[in-house]
């Protein structure tokens, strides 16, 4: 192979590789910033809410619905989502989640099956949640990564969407739709 050959042979094989990068990166919080209407956590999840979801497989398989009952309360920037949730099957689980708004649409999260802290980012009607849940599975507890994606619709409507993955693979999603009364 000629010196030529093999330069172009690796400008062409960097081009593809930045391709695939780009390719594959996911969508910023900063992408919805000229979104309307503005989500604040603090006034959207502020008072009773209702949600319903699915639980799905990797394969789009739904494995569970879901009804949560939520109260939102603040206190200055700091904020409690109690979450009550009914399952399909009978089952019953309550989440209360601590939350911090912190400048530049920044929040941070934590609940007590939350291993360390969710880290959000808000712009325009998006939000984006990155954390890792203990989830109970058949008697067993997997710590599993969420990438949640929250979207005002308008001042009644929020559509929630969660990959799930473990060791970087796609395990699942959750989707969520929220009604303010």
């Amino acid at each position: 192979m000629t010196a030529f050959a093999a330069r172009t042979r690796g400008v062409c094989l960097a081009a593809a590789m930045a391709w695939l990068l780009t390719a594959c990166a996911g969508p910023t919080p900063a992408d919805y910033a000229s979104q309307r209407p503005l989500l604040d956590l603090k006034q959207y999840f502020d008072g009773p809410l209702v949600a319903h979801g699915v639980v799905t497989d990797r394969s789009g398989k739904m494995l569970q619905r879901f009804t949560v009952d939520l109260v939102g309360t603040w206190r200055g920037d700091e904020g409690t989502l109690d979450e009550q949730f009914r399952y399909a099957d009978g089952r019953t689980e309550r989440r209360v989640w601590k939350l911090l708004r912190l400048p530049d649409g920044r929040y941070v999260g934590r609940a007590d099956d939350v291993v360390g802290q969710a880290d959000g980012q808000a712009a325009g009607n998006a939000l984006n949640w990155r954390y890792t849940l203990r989830l109970p599975v058949g008697g067993d507890t997997y710590e599993v990564q969420f990438d949640d994606w929250m979207f005002l619709v308008d001042d009644k409507v929020m559509l929630n969407r969660a990959v799930m993955s473990k060791f970087g693979l796609r395990v699942g999603e959750v989707l969520l739709s929220f009604r303010r009364p």
